[in-house]
């Protein structure tokens, strides 16, 4: 009995040591996966900044053995991807500011808002997420010609939001239904009318779920390419992707000036996630907590 004490004192730490030899593991683990999903970005970078002579020598993988900043130089003017880029850019953020407008006020009315067909709505729209992006490519096709809207903005950013919609209300309702209903109750008896309560009080209170719509509505909209191939035909209009596949037949061996447009094309998307990422994970916590 009197050797107890000392018996028990050691097992802390024995587990405290095994605690951190899995500890060191796991973060030896974590770095060497942020290295694989690091590492194409890197090496992007270091192919946008070398030769053909050096690319095709098989040192793809080093470091450029010259800097080769004049690759960007001929990409932003050469290559037209400074153009690209800001339609790009256009229809991207027209399609977030669209799809964010309609989905949350969407979502608002059906989760909030008490009337017969509220749930019958959510499932018509529910069920857009059922349609493959690329199987209504004809019809819209056809539809937009008769329109006269091909080879125009409208032509990317009304198939974007259409598309972009059902997901977005999805994850806004879900958000919406969490708020408590005395918010809405005190802000009637403050003397705020609908509109008022819904701008300034409820949609402060889902930003996470906003940067999330955001998110995806960016991804979605500035990378895709069967629309933007087969709706506009004008270099004037043509987005990044379509940008990018030209320039492969443009400078067929200029590899280096190809990688730097990509590289100009990858920014934005890091830059979006850095500044909603803290957003996009408070989401992701509170949908947890509420699941």
């Amino acid at each position: 009995m009197g050797n107890m004490p000392a018996a028990i004192s050691e097992r802390p730490g024995r587990y405290g040591s095994k605690g951190t030899v899995g500890s060191i593991l796991l973060q030896m683990f974590l770095i060497l996966f942020a290295f694989v999903q690091i590492y194409p970005l890197v090496w992007l970078a270091f192919f946008s900044l070398k030769d053909n002579s050096e690319i095709f020598s098989g040192e793809v993988l080093g470091l450029p053995r010259k800097f080769l900043w004049s690759n960007y130089v001929k990409a932003l003017s050469e290559g037209n991807v400074l153009t690209y880029f800001g339609n790009s850019v256009l229809v991207t953020a027209a399609t977030i500011v669209l799809v964010l407008i309609l989905s949350a006020m969407s979502a608002y009315a059906i989760a909030r808002m008490k009337w017969k067909l509220s749930n019958a709505t959510m499932t018509l729209i529910l069920l857009g997420m059922m349609v493959p992006i690329h199987s209504a490519l004809l019809p819209l096709f056809m539809v937009l010609r008769n329109l006269n809207l091909l080879n125009t903005y409208w032509a990317l950013i009304i198939p974007y939001v259409a598309f972009g919609l059902p997901i977005a209300v999805y994850i806004t309702a879900s958000f919406f239904k969490s708020v408590p209903r005395e918010m809405e109750e005190s802000a009637v008896m403050d003397g705020c009318g609908v509109y008022r309560a819904f701008f300034l009080i409820i949609l402060p209170l889902v930003r996470p779920a906003l940067a999330t719509v955001a998110i995806f509505t960016f991804i979605s909209a500035w990378n895709e390419l069967m629309f933007a191939v087969t709706f506009i035909n004008d270099t004037e209009y043509q987005t990044l992707t379509v940008g990018m596949m030209s320039m492969v037949g443009t400078y067929i061996t200029h590899w280096g000036v190809v990688g730097a447009g990509l590289m100009i094309a990858t920014i934005p998307t890091i830059l979006i996630y850095l500044l909603l990422n803290k957003q996009v994970q408070e989401s992701m916590i509170a949908g947890a907590v509420k699941g």
